[in-house]
């Protein structure tokens, strides 16, 4: 089951793509946008990542924090981040647990993988509760960029 607006949004400890952990704790007293993406480097995931990248100077100018996640190693996250040039951490959900907790979690992928990240989006306000949540069932959907960062402005 996903997580719907005004719940609290799950803590997380994860490793980023410089190998440092990365809590949303540690982000309290600020919005963050939230982003699970299934893999680094395939077509869709970029193209999202990248619509951040490209609108990073507005999701800056708010004082939000923007994460991608994803059960890609730390390792890959650190090549995909350095190709792409994202300015945002990428995260590594490597034992699944964030993407479980999020409700964005498939059992079962394409070509018999097991344990990917759906594509979903959530925005965190201030306090730790969830006030926008996107779990796209289809991993070829991007998420509703406009009614982020609508969410991200009220």
């Amino acid at each position: 089951m996903s997580l719907q607006i005004g719940d609290q949004a799950p803590d997380f400890k994860l490793y980023s793509s410089d190998l440092a952990e990365v809590s949303l704790s540690a982000f309290k007293g600020k919005k963050v946008v939230i982003h699970f993406f299934p893999m680094a480097f395939t077509g869709t995931c970029t193209e999202q990542l990248c619509t951040m990248r490209d609108n990073f100077s507005f999701y800056e100018g708010i004082d939000a924090q923007v994460l991608g996640i994803s059960v890609d190693s730390p390792f890959s996250l650190a090549k995909f981040k350095e190709v792409q040039s994202y300015q945002f951490p990428l995260l590594s959900d490597f034992n699944k647990d964030a993407s479980q907790a999020y409700g964005a979690f498939y059992d079962e992928f394409v070509f018999g993988l097991k344990g990917v990240s759906k594509r979903a989006a959530f925005v965190v306000d201030e306090d730790g509760k969830i006030i926008y949540a996107e779990v796209l069932e289809s991993a070829g959907d991007l998420p509703d960029f406009k009614a982020i960062n609508d969410s991200l402005k009220a």
